[in-house]
């Protein structure tokens, strides 16, 4: 092999991963908007997943919470079903010097008690 052909591969190498980030950069800019997958950047997030537990090898046990009110579902198997809805949920805690543990934490240590 000579020099030429190692050059050429190195420009085609280029030219393929400068392909790759155009197309990485596009769809970041407009399908994420598009298709609804963009973060809320800088808002509160208003869902999450407070705790989850696996019920048998197909079926899990999830606990969510929206703004103030927490849900329980039982997800996977042949359906999804809720199990009870309106649940006010406690205040989280703000963990800004990280002494303070998760909600989710405490429940399960309670409950193991």
């Amino acid at each position: 092999m000579g020099l030429l052909e190692y050059i050429r591969f190195v420009l085609a190498l280029g030219f393929v991963l400068g392909l790759i980030w155009i197309c990485y950069w596009l769809v970041r800019r407009y399908a994420v908007e598009r298709l609804g997958l963009a973060m809320n950047v800088g808002k509160t997030p208003r869902l999450r997943i407070v705790e989850n537990r696996v019920l048998d090898g197909r079926r899990r046990l999830v606990l969510v919470r929206r703004d103030d009110t927490e849900h329980l579902l039982v997800i996977g198997g042949e359906s999804d079903m809720v199990v009870e809805t309106g649940i006010p949920a406690p205040p989280l805690p703000d963990i800004q010097d990280g002494s303070e543990r998760p909600v989710a934490i405490k429940r399960t240590e309670e409950a193991a008690r």
